[in-house]
């Protein structure tokens, strides 16, 4: 509608409809839908529904939708379309002869009058055209300064970190906001992606803002845990090209100590190790869960110094299986 206009309103007058207009009750506030405050609120335009059976709130444009319906209908009775595309081009064009008509008791015509009185008061259009996009509400800020979604993270800034927010996903882009404040957009990832990162670096505190976790807070805590946790937790650092982005991942890890002990979790990485190259959270929880740390071959006395070629059973195991 605005693309037709060139331009958008600074308040938009609406019928109650339900696509709009969730509750419009006699006393309190309008409650809208989401999308379509949304879609007002990029166009910067301010949504006033008229009151409830009241059609003379706009009587002006009731009688134009009337009477356009109508010559609409007439003109177009006789013709056949084959596809949605041919009539809305028939449409376009029988409105531009329609605005164009002159007007029976005055001078000018619709068109005129909205070129010469109202365009000029049209509000600049914003660079995109809205976009009908879901919402995902309760997501919370990570230590990392990122947020999940669909096996992906994107970063918000630091400042929000610990902080409830809500994505709005379109169909290119994804939307943080928080109190309805807009924080930041990224492109989003491919539904085919997993566990990758949309950072934006401003997004990021600087090395001297870093209070909460950071990669040594992260690296001190595995050490007392353990050589082979410590291991672990370098290994997941290494993977990603920014530390904000280990932190999650290593911090996942490192607070299974405190459900299962780091005794059990030292064991449980060294396990880890010894048939993946960068174990991760997914892969060490199960160890825990099924105990297999408490029955694994890991010698006594050696907790943490897993071997760099695995747990291997040896000749004699296999020699000996047919007896």
């Amino acid at each position: 509608m605005y693309a037709w206009f060139g331009g958008s309103t600074p308040r938009l007058v609406c019928d109650n409809l339900k696509t709009g207009v969730i509750r419009h009750p006699r006393e309190g506030e309008v409650v809208l839908n989401d999308a379509y405050r949304a879609m007002a609120e990029h166009y910067s335009a301010a949504v006033l529904p008229g009151r409830v059976r009241k059609p003379k709130d706009k009587p002006s444009a009731e009688n134009t939708v009337w009477h356009a319906t109508m010559a609409l209908i007439g003109a177009m009775r006789d013709r056949e379309f084959t596809s949605l595309d041919e009539l809305r081009t028939a449409i376009r064009a029988w409105l531009r002869e329609y605005n164009a008509r002159p007007f029976q008791k005055r001078d000018g015509s619709r068109l005129s009058v909205f070129e010469s009185e109202e365009k000029p008061l049209l509000i600049a259009l914003p660079p995109l055209p809205y976009e009908v996009a879901d919402w995902v509400y309760g997501r919370r800020v990570q230590a990392n300064c990122h947020v999940s979604y669909a096996r992906n993270w994107y970063s918000a800034p630091y400042s929000h970190v610990g902080s409830t927010v809500d994505l709005r996903i379109g169909a290119n882009t994804l939307e943080i906001w928080h109190k309805g404040v807009r924080l930041c957009t990224h492109r989003l990832l491919p539904g085919t992606a997993s566990n990758r990162y949309s950072t934006n670096e401003a997004d990021l505190p600087g090395k001297t803002m870093w209070r909460q976790w950071d990669r040594e807070r992260c690296e001190r805590w595995a050490n007392r845990i353990g050589p082979d946790c410590a291991t672990v937790i370098g290994r997941l650092f290494a993977m990603e090209r920014l530390d904000e982005q280990g932190v999650e991942p290593a911090l996942a890890v490192l607070r299974l100590s405190k459900r299962y002990s780091a005794r059990r979790l030292e064991k449980a990485c060294a396990l880890a190790l010894g048939s993946i190259a960068s174990p991760r959270h997914s892969h060490i929880r199960p160890i825990l869960e099924s105990g297999q740390d408490l029955t694994g071959e890991i010698p006594d006395g050696s907790v943490g110094g897993a071997e760099t070629g695995g747990w291997v059973r040896g000749g004699d195991y296999y020699a000996n299986m047919g007896r």
